[in-house]
């Protein structure tokens, strides 16, 4: 039996009382990777997120990057998942696997993180200065495994080139684009139904014969009622085409 994925509201059990992970689009294809980065489908991972476990999330968190110093030329502060190196709760734990719960990232380190999936799981160390005959240094040397990078990778492009996928519409005909749409809600509390919400839409080009290699890392505050991420994939798809 195919496993598939079908409603926009889950909990674990009963003793998550009234809260629910809630994701915006249905599906009936198979509950799988590729297709939760398609749909961008919260569920999907917060169930990852469990299964994983917190020693373990955490540690591959902490691998990545998340509470270490970030250098670069200015300041910087570093990426954090919690206030405290684990999770309180199973609730916060869901909420992580999605970029929920206490997760705050800092813009420069998913420029890393995504310089990954095109350098076989290899984390690029960012720099300001113009530097003549530049050789890459890392900032995490095999952040993840050359599969899972490419896994990753081909997934992304799917999230741009699928006729379902939430950043289709960022498409350009005869350039592979792979990137991914996310909104992240800014609550006082799980109750909160005031806060505003910061769109990200992240995209690279994909084709390793590319001669032009470029990621945009591209965040906007207060996107609510503005069509949150969706509102970054014209000004994103714009900047793509003038450079390429």
């Amino acid at each position: 039996m195919t496993l598939v994925r079908i409603g926009t509201s889950w909990q674990k059990d009963s003793s998550w009382g009234t809260y629910k992970v809630t994701t915006l689009t249905s599906y009936s294809t198979p509950s799988n990777l590729a297709n939760a980065l398609i749909y961008s489908d919260n569920i999907y991972f917060a169930k990852a997120a469990l299964k994983i476990g917190k020693e373990k999330l955490a540690e591959s968190l902490n691998k990545i990057g998340f509470g270490n110093p970030i250098t670069f030329e200015q300041g910087m502060t570093a990426s954090s998942y919690s206030d405290n190196g684990s999770f309180d709760s199973e609730i916060q734990l869901a909420d992580t696997g999605y970029g929920q719960g206490k997760v705050l990232v800092n813009p420069l380190h998913v420029a890393s993180i995504y310089s990954a999936f095109l350098n076989n799981g290899n984390m690029i160390k960012t720099y300001l200065e113009y530097k003549e005959n530049a050789t890459p240094e890392y900032y995490v040397e095999k952040a993840f495994t050359e599969d899972s990078a490419n896994t990753i990778k081909e997934d992304l492009i799917q999230v741009v080139e699928n006729a379902n996928g939430t950043a289709h519409s960022a498409k350009i005909d005869g350039v592979k684009i792979a990137g991914k749409t996310g909104t992240a809600e800014i609550k006082a509390s799980k109750d909160d139904n005031t806060g505003t919400e910061i769109g990200w839409f992240n995209a690279f080009v994909a084709d390793e014969n590319s001669s032009n290699k470029f990621l945009i890392i591209s965040m906007v505050e207060d996107v609510k009622d503005r069509g949150g991420s969706h509102y970054l994939l014209p000004k994103v798809k714009s900047i793509l085409q003038k450079i390429l």
